[in-house]
C-alpha cells in the first residue's frame, strides 16, 4: 500500500474543511448584512412616518388657513351685500315716506277739487239763470237796434264782417309794406350786386343761325362743278353727309340745310376742302367727308376738354366731355348752347360763392344742365330727361343730377345749388341779346300780360313795357285807394306766376293818381 492515496485523501479533506469554513464565514457575514439592512429599513420607515406626520400637520394647517380665507372673503361679501341691502331699505323707506306725503297731498287736493266742483256747480246753476235773463235782455236790445238801424241781424253781421275784413286787409298791407321795405333795404342792393357782377363776368351776344350754313364760292362756275355731270357730285355730297345742298341764284354761294348741326358742319368743312382742292368727284367726296368726320370728332373732344379745363372742373367722364364739345354746334332760340352753358356755369359759381353754397356742385351742374341737347335729336324724350339719364349712367353725384333735373321746374328744387342753377339759367336766357324769340309767342305773351292785369276790378288801363319785363297798371282812384293798390299788385303778380310762362321776372307797377280839372272861361 502506497502513501499517495493518503495524500490525496488528506488534500481533499483539507479542501472540504476550507469550504465548510468559508461557507460558515459567508453565512455569518450575510446575517450581519441582513441585520444591518433591517435596521436601516426600520430607520427609513420611522423617518417616513415622522415626515408624513409633518406633511399631514402642514396640510392641516394650510387647509385651516384656506378655510379661514374663504370664510373671511364670504363674510366680507356678505357684509357688502348687507350694507347694500340696508341702503336699499333706507331708500325704500324714503320713497315710502315721499309716496305717503304725495298720497296725503293728493287726498287733500281731491277734497279741495270736490269742494270746488260743488262751488262750480252752484255757480253754473246761477250762471244759467243769469244767462237766461241776459239772453232776454240781449234779444230785447237786438230788436231795439234792428228797429233803430234798419238792418236785420244777418245784414248787420255781414256789414260788420266786411268792415273787419277791410280793416284787417289794411293792417296786413301796412305790415307787409313795412316788412318788404325793411327786407329790400338790406337785400335789394346785395342781390342786385351779385346778379349784375355775375352777368358782367360772362355777358356776351351769341345769337346765330340754327338750321342753315352758307359756303362761299370763288366764282359761279364752281356751282356747275359741285353739281357734276347729271348731278352725280351733288347727290354724292348729300348721300355722304345727310345734308340738303341748295344751289340757287345766290351769287358765289351755296346753302347747306339740316336740323343736325354736326352733319351740317361736316358738310360745310368737306365742301370747303373740295373747293380748295379743286378735285370734285364721288370717290373724292366720300374720302374727304370721312376725313372731315374724323377731324371734327377730334375737334369736338378737344373743345369739350378745353371747356372743362377753362371752368376748372375735373374728374368728368370722357363721354360727357365729348358731349360737351358737341354743344358747340347746337343752338336754341339762336343761342349757342355751349356758350350758354359756360355763361350759366360762371354765373352759378359767382352766386354760389356769394351765398356760401357749394361752388363746385353749382358750377358742375350749370355746365351739364343742357347736356341732353347734345343728343336730343337722336334720342326720344325732353333734354332734361335725356340729360338726367346720361348723368346717372356716367356716375355723376345725386346733388348735380338733382340740380339738372330741377333747372326747368320739372321737379321741385330741394337744394340751394339747384335754385342757383335754375336762376343762373334764367338770367343767361333772359338778358337782352341772348336769344332770338319767335315774334308770335312774344306778342302773345304781351297780350296775356295786359289781359291778366285788366281783369281786376278798378283797373283803367294796363301796358306791357320793356319787352314784357314790366307791366304798368293805371287804376281808377275812386275805386282803388292807396292801401288797396299794394294788395292789387300782389294779386296781379300771383296771377301772372300761375297763368304765364316767362324767363326771368316781371315787374308789376300800379299807378294811382287823383286829377282835379277846372276850366277858366
Amino acid at each position: 500500500m502506497t502513501i499517495v492515496p493518503w495524500i490525496i485523501a488528506g488534500a481533499l479533506f483539507l479542501i472540504l474543511l476550507g469550504l465548510i469554513g468559508f461557507i460558515a464565514y459567508k453565512s455569518r457575514k450575510d446575517r450581519q448584512l441582513l441585520e444591518t439592512a433591517e435596521y436601516k429599513v426600520k430607520n427609513i420607515i420611522e423617518s417616513a412616518k415622522k415626515e408624513a406626520e409633518q406633511i399631514k400637520k402642514a396640510a392641516e394647517i394650510e387647509v385651516r388657513e384656506i378655510k379661514q380665507q374663504i370664510r373671511d372673503k364670504i363674510e366680507k361679501e356678505l357684509e357688502g351685500k348687507r350694507r347694500h341691502l340696508e341702503e336699499l331699505e333706507k331708500k325704500l323707506d324714503k320713497k315710502e315716506d315721499i309716496l305717503e306725503q304725495r298720497s296725503n297731498y293728493l287726498d287733500k287736493k281731491d277734497l279741495e277739487l270736490q269742494q270746488k266742483e260743488r262751488e262750480l256747480k252752484q255757480l253754473q246753476e246761477g250762471l244759467i239763470k243769469d244767462r237766461e235773463e241776459l239772453q232776454k235782455l240781449i234779444s230785447k236790445e237786438m230788436e231795439t237796434l234792428e228797429q233803430i238801424s234798419g238792418y236785420s241781424r244777418e245784414e248787420a253781421k255781414r256789414e260788420l264782417m266786411r268792415l273787419l275784413e277791410e280793416d284787417a286787409k289794411k293792417d296786413i298791407v301796412k305790415k307787409l309794406r313795412k316788412m318788404e321795405e325793411e327786407a329790400e333795404f338790406t337785400a335789394k342792393n346785395k342781390a342786385r350786386e351779385i346778379i349784375s357782377l355775375a352777368i358782367q363776368k360772362s355777358a356776351s351776344d351769341y345769337v346765330s343761325e340754327s338750321t342753315v350754313s352758307v359756303v362761299d364760292l370763288p366764282n359761279d362756275e364752281m356751282k356747275g362743278r359741285i353739281i357734276g355731270r347729271e348731278g352725280r357730285n351733288i347727290r354724292a355730297i348729300e348721300k355722304a353727309t345727310g345734308v340738303d345742298l341748295i344751289i340757287d341764284d345766290t351769287p358765289e354761294a351755296v346753302i347747306l340745310s339740316s336740323f343736325d348741326p354736326i352733319r351740317r358742319e361736316v358738310a360745310r368743312l368737306a365742301l370747303e376742302k373740295l373747293i380748295a382742292d379743286g378735285r370734285i368727284h364721288p370717290a373724292r367726296i366720300e374720302d374727304v367727308v370721312e376725313k372731315v368726320k374724323l377731324e371734327l370728332d377730334a375737334e369736338i373732344k378737344k373743345e369739350g376738354e378745353n371747356t372743362v379745363f377753362e371752368l376748372g372742373i375735373g374728374d368728368i367722364h370722357p363721354k360727357l366731355i365729348k358731349l360737351i364739345g358737341r354743344l358747340k354746334y347746337r343752338t336754341s332760340y339762336g343761342q349757342n348752347i355751349l356758350q350758354h352753358s359756360k355763361e350759366v356755369a360762371y354765373i352759378a359759381a359767382f352766386m354760389a360763392h356769394e351765398l356760401g353754397a357749394n361752388v363746385k356742385v353749382a358750377k358742375r351742374a350749370a355746365l351739364l344742365h343742357d347736356i341732353g341737347k347734345a343728343i336730343d335729336k337722336e334720342v326720344e324724350g325732353t333734354h332734361v330727361e335725356i340729360g338726367v339719364d346720361l348723368l346717372r349712367r356716367f356716375g355723376e353725384s345725386e346733388e348735380v343730377i338733382h340740380a339738372v333735373e330741377a333747372h326747368h321746374g320739372d321737379v321741385e328744387p330741394k337744394t340751394v345749388e339747384a335754385v342757383i342753377v335754375q336762376s343762373a339759367d334764367a338770367l343767361s336766357a333772359a338778358r337782352p341779346g341772348a336769344r332770338r324769340e319767335i315774334l308770335e309767342s312774344y306778342i302773345r305773351r304781351l297780350e296775356k300780360l295786359e289781359e291778366i292785369a285788366s281783369s281786376f276790378e278798378g283797373v283803367h288801363k294796363s301796358y306791357a313795357i320793356q319787352a314784357g319785363r314790366e307791366i304798368r297798371v293805371i287804376v281808377n282812384s275812386d275805386l282803388v285807394d292807396d292801401d288797396k293798390i299794394y294788395w292789387l299788385s300782389k294779386e296781379i303778380a300771383r296771377r301772372i306766376e300761375e297763368e304765364l310762362d316767362y324767363p326771368g321776372q316781371i315787374k308789376v307797377t300800379i299807378i294811382r293818381e287823383t286829377r282835379a280839372v277846372e276850366y277858366a272861361r
